[in-house]
């Protein structure tokens, strides 16, 4: 069921959003190689608790195996859902920062494709796409258009590139929910799928990979890789749909702001 939201709702769900940008800046101060994975979700934590939020990701899942961490961080060939811990980075691997927050009962998901130091330039191209084709989705997230004109103008830009569209992971609604409806596919047709309306909620986050767009899922049953083990890139905004223009409620500002990101100033 989709849920419309009022403005005094996707207040909140600004405050919860940019809350999680900010995390994801704190996040790339020490995003660098030789840092510990653990290191980074431990920074992420104490600063969305210091500022009155809640880790979403933590505790999220089944029972039997709930995710153990605030970030989801995925490296190279890792897809999403990564877990920290003792890995190292080193120099030139490609790190998803996954981060969810809920403040004052809403909820902000937002995700960036950082470069621990730097890389070759093949690589830096697949994060400049899949950043493009982020916003080439938001682009169609208005009123009157439907999920499928947001999908495919993600998988249409991508695949241009000869880039893998992965097919199993899909962005979602979101408000009161971490996930809400409707699913937001990066493949698909213009025309088909819920008709958009204003209010709507969405995350739209585009998963890509160098490759082949299959993908599995590693023993701890969360770590989602490249069948193929090519690299992927993944970047990820909470917008609510309106008339004629989306409203992005998250930003990468801070990241620009506090590093020096070649992608975001040359995407």
């Amino acid at each position: 069921m989709v849920y419309l939201k009022s403005e005094s709702e996707i207040e909140k769900m600004r405050e919860a959003a940019q809350l999680v940008s900010r995390t994801l800046a704190e996040v790339a101060k020490e995003l660098k190689p030789g840092v510990q994975t653990g290191k980074l979700d431990r920074i992420a934590e104490e600063f969305i608790v210091k500022n009155n939020g809640r880790p979403a990701f933590k505790g999220y899942g089944s029972r039997s195996n709930p995710f153990p961490a605030t970030l989801c961080i995925s490296v190279n060939d890792e897809v999403v859902h990564g877990i920290p811990g003792t890995r190292v980075l080193n120099e030139g691997d490609i790190v998803s920062v996954d981060c969810g927050v809920e403040k004052d009962g809403f909820f902000g998901d937002h995700a960036f494709t950082f470069i621990a130091g730097d890389t070759d330039e093949e690589t830096k191209q697949l994060l400049r796409v899949t950043l493009r084709s982020l916003y080439k989705g938001i682009d169609q997230a208005v009123h009157g258009n439907k999920v499928g004109d947001i999908s495919h103008a993600v998988q249409s830009y991508c695949e241009k590139f000869d880039y893998g569209v992965v097919r199993d992971l899909v962005g979602h609604g979101i408000g009161r929910s971490m996930h809400e409806d409707p699913s937001i596919p990066n493949f698909g047709k213009p025309g088909r799928g819920p008709r958009l309306r204003t209010g709507m909620g969405l995350a739209i986050e585009p998963m890509i990979t160098m490759g082949d767009w299959r993908v599995k899922t590693e023993k701890d049953g969360w770590t989602i890789k490249t069948a193929d083990g090519s690299m992927s890139a993944h970047y990820e905004h909470d917008v609510i749909v309106r008339e004629g223009e989306a409203e992005i409620l998250s930003t990468f500002d801070y990241i620009a702001e506090i590093t020096k990101n070649e992608i975001l100033e040359t995407y």
